[in-house]
């Protein structure tokens, strides 16, 4: 009944003009005012952050957390690239209007990036979405932002030039989602952003050439071995090759019994696909399939590459991703639907302006364990954020909040959000602030883990 009540309210609401709802966004900083978004103090009952990590390793595959904390223990971006549950739980007790979209839910700056939409063209957006729930918009903001101010922290740049950057995604989110507010809904809906014109204008030549080598990389469908798997054999004798320990065969693959619920697998993954691409997909043929350690945060999931060939040789490789319940789940309320791979593509199909054609999902792989299935490497671009001038780290920052806003504006009220912010600083001085001690914090998390390897409370593999 209360979900229906809210449905219902919604609905309510999105049939009033933008100007009412404007305004009803701007009278809820009587309740919340802008200005208690600032900063961040860690509560006194605040949880152990390692405690939280070790948690989010139950079910993981034990032999691979080593290389999930070996690549966490790099620097603090990487290990806050890692750590989506822990500021999950520090989110929940920071201030909100109330006012929910569906939610990326693990909305770091690397989670942005360039990638071929059905027509082959090339756009930027939203591209990670195991998280996604509805929740707070906020949250979402505040992890993009805190994690431009700690990448930015890691490549050492100077606080004038961390704050740009901050206020370059957290100033563009605030304007476009003013220009949501008015836009024709279907417009919104429709509205990509071209990578072409994004690259065009990248402030640095360097960064500048490097991503249009990156894009043609990308269209080449040429990549190292630990991201496309090399094949062994051909035809019907296709084989992935190993390459431990990110891509290799784990004994249970060699069984008879476990290739039969990989068909099974399959099956229930291509009925949830359109009719259209299901003809597509039967155009191939199961060859092989093997573990592939990807991301950070993913290590040790049960993440799998699958191999299926054409007639004639051709290859397609299929990543069968565990779904695990969100990190926001425990705060925002559990997912509607039936499995956490559904919960993935539904939320990846909502926010996103486009997606892959071969999005489904499946279970049966594993007892009680949910999976979703995309193409693996559809051409995806990485933007230019390792990089020595603070100027593509600020245009890149600008692009994410860009793509935020409009992700959110698809799910969410645009004109109660942009009410709520308004049109002057207010709410990126209180964004900034917050971005900015929330870097100290991940700073100490960093630490503790560093503490925590050093004593013996957690052992790393780096590779």
């Amino acid at each position: 009944m209360a979900v229906r009540n809210r449905i219902r309210d919604a609905r309510s609401w999105a049939s009033r003009p933008p100007a009412e709802r404007q305004e009803a966004g701007r009278a809820l900083r009587e309740k919340v005012p802008r200005k208690s978004h600032a900063g961040w103090k860690a509560r006194g009952n605040r949880p152990d952050p390692i405690q939280l990590l070790k948690e989010s390793d139950r079910g993981r595959i034990p032999e691979l957390l080593r290389i999930r904390y070996g690549r966490m223990s790099g620097d603090p971006f990487k290990f806050m690239r890692g750590a989506a549950a822990i500021m999950a739980s520090d989110l929940a007790h920071t201030p909100v209007t109330g006012l929910r979209v569906q939610a990326c839910g693990d909305c770091h700056i690397m989670n942005f990036g360039g990638f071929a939409t059905p027509e082959r063209n090339l756009i930027f957006d939203v591209n990670d979405f195991d998280e996604t729930l509805p929740a707070p918009w906020e949250w979402d903001l505040k992890r993009l932002t805190a994690s431009i101010e700690v990448a930015a922290r890691t490549a050492r740049f100077k606080a004038p030039d961390r704050e740009r950057a901050v206020r370059a995604a957290v100033g563009l989110y605030r304007e476009q989602m003013a220009r949501y507010a008015v836009m024709p809904v279907l417009e919104v809906w429709y509205e990509r952003i071209d990578l072409a014109p994004l690259v065009k204008n990248i402030p640095q030549d360097v960064a500048r050439h490097r991503t249009r080598r990156e894009i043609e990389k990308a269209r080449r469908k040429t990549f190292p071995l630990h991201v496309s798997p090399a094949l062994a054999g051909d035809g019907a004798k296709a084989r992935i090759r190993d390459e431990p320990p990110l891509i290799f065969h784990h004994p249970r693959h060699r069984t008879a019994g476990y290739r039969e619920r990989v068909v099974r697998a399959m099956e229930l993954y291509r009925e949830s696909l359109a009719p259209p691409y299901r003809v597509l997909l039967d155009r191939y043929q199961f060859r092989d399939l093997a573990l592939k350690v990807v991301g950070i945060g993913s290590v040790g999931t049960y993440c799998e590459v699958a191999l299926f060939t054409t007639g004639g040789g051709q290859p397609l490789y299929l990543q069968i991703k565990e779904a695990r319940a969100s990190v926001l789940e425990r705060y925002a309320g559990a997912s509607s639907f039936a499995t956490h791979g559904e919960r993935v593509i539904a939320g990846q199909r909502l926010m996103q302006a486009a997606s892959d054609i071969l999005l489904g999902w499946t279970s049966g792989l594993d007892p009680g364990r949910h999976f979703y299935v995309r193409q693996l490497r559809d051409m995806k671009v990485p933007m230019p954020l390792n990089t020595r001038d603070p100027s593509d780290l600020g245009y890149f920052a600008q692009a994410c909040g860009w793509a935020l806003a409009r992700a959110h504006a698809r799910s969410g009220d645009p004109a109660m959000i942009a009410g709520y912010m308004g049109a002057s600083e207010a709410f990126d001085d209180a964004i900034t602030n917050f971005a900015a001690d929330y870097a100290d914090q991940t700073q100490h998390d960093y630490e503790a883990l560093l503490k925590a390897i050093k004593n013996g409370r957690i052992a790393v593999e780096t590779v």
